[in-house]
Parts: structure tokens; C-alpha cells; sequence
């Protein structure tokens, strides 16, 4: 059964970027900090990565972050998605307006223009796919950034939130939680590391 997570690094004081992100400054201010946990040696930090990746038979993404992972400062052979863990996944992007050029062309990027909903939908098709051809259920991993997996948690189109909590406090930024619906939450596992604690609840 192909699942909807959302998967998600964020501070102690609710940030999933810091202060002035933009494209030449994609985390924002001292948002590095959120994702030092991704680098980390730990084998549970790796363990966590390795197992969110090779689950992940199609990767959503907002255009915001869209434009900064393709940016000049973006995604390249040592950094991006699953880098060095797995294979590619379809990534499905939503904008208003698809980009022209895209300079990561060696990945498989579908831009949907009619809305979140539908840009699940076509995520949904692409890992269904893509479990069909493996042989094993994957699923749709919803990345961010913080205002696309708000919209989904508030839209319903999340099964499963799995968050990084990274222990630095960055006092601004963009926040991921901004008084949406009321979703209850229960919590299925948490794993603690020096760089996180990671924590996966499933959406009611």
C-alpha cells in the first residue's frame, strides 16, 4: 500500500529554515544546523536516511524549494536526494508555472500546475508504478518545504509525519506548523542520536 509521508527536519522552537532563506541561501540563516543529522556518521542518523530513501518510489516538492535545489547552490552528485543511498526517484513538483530551463536534467521531474491534490495524485501513480516494477511497496515522501507539507497536513493528504527534530533553537524562519486544521497524531517510533531525534507519527 503506497503511503503519503511527510518527512521533515525542524528546530526545537518549530523552523524548518532560518531567518532570510531564499535561493542563494536556501536553509536560511544557521539552517544548516537542521540537517546535520543527513551528514552524520551515526548509524542510526544513517539508518534513518538509508530506510526514508529507499522507500521513496516518487519525491513531492514545493517550487520554492524546487528553485533551490536546482539553483547553482542546489543538488549535485555528493548532495541531494538520498545522495549516495539510492537510486532516483520521480520528483513532482507544485507550481504555478513550470521552470524553464532546469539544470538537473538527469532527474525525473513532473511540475503540476492544478494544486497540491492533484500533485499527489500523481505522485500516488508514479510510486504505485514504480512498486509494481520493484517488486516492493514504496511511497510517496512529501519533502517540503515548510508551507507545502503544512498544506498537505492541513488538506488530509498525509498518512504518516515523520519529523527530524534537531536540537538548535533559530528563533525565525519559515514555520512549519502556522495554525492549520487540528489533526491528531499517534506515535509509532523515536529514535534519539547527538544530531536528532527522529519521530514518526501517523496522521488520523
Amino acid at each position: 500500500m503506497t503511503r503519503i509521508i511527510a518527512d521533515i527536519s525542524v528546530s526545537i522552537d518549530g523552523f524548518v529554515t532560518g531567518p532570510d532563506p531564499g535561493p542563494e541561501n536556501g536553509l536560511g540563516d544557521g539552517g544548516e544546523a537542521l540537517h546535520t543529522w543527513a551528514f552524520s556518521d551515526d548509524p542510526e542518523d544513517r539508518r534513518v536516511l538509508r530506510e526514508a530513501t529507499a522507500r521513496s518510489g516518487a519525491v513531492i516538492l514545493g517550487r520554492r524549494l524546487f528553485d533551490v535545489v536546482d539553483g547553482p547552490q542546489g543538488w549535485n552528485d555528493e548532495t541531494g536526494y538520498g545522495a549516495g543511498e539510492v537510486g532516483r526517484p520521480a520528483f513532482v513538483v507544485v507550481t504555478s508555472e513550470p521552470p524553464e530551463p532546469v539544470r538537473l536534467s538527469g532527474l525525473d521531474w513532473t511540475f503540476v500546475t492544478t494544486g497540491l491534490p492533484d500533485a499527489v495524485a500523481v505522485a500516488r501513480e508514479r510510486a504505485e508504478a514504480a512498486s509494481s516494477d520493484s517488486g516492493r511497496d514504496l511511497d510517496v515522501v512529501l519533502m517540503g518545504g515548510g508551507a507545502t507539507v503544512g498544506s498537505a497536513l492541513d488538506a488530509g493528504l498525509v498518512d504518516v509525519l515523520t519529523l527530524h527534530l534537531s536540537p538548535v533553537v533559530l528563533g525565525a524562519g519559515t514555520p512549519l506548523f502556522t495554525g492549520g486544521a487540528r489533526r491528531t497524531l499517534v506515535q509509532r517510533s523515536a529514535t534519539t542520536t547527538s544530531t536528532a531525534t527522529h519521530l514518526t507519527y501517523e496522521v488520523q
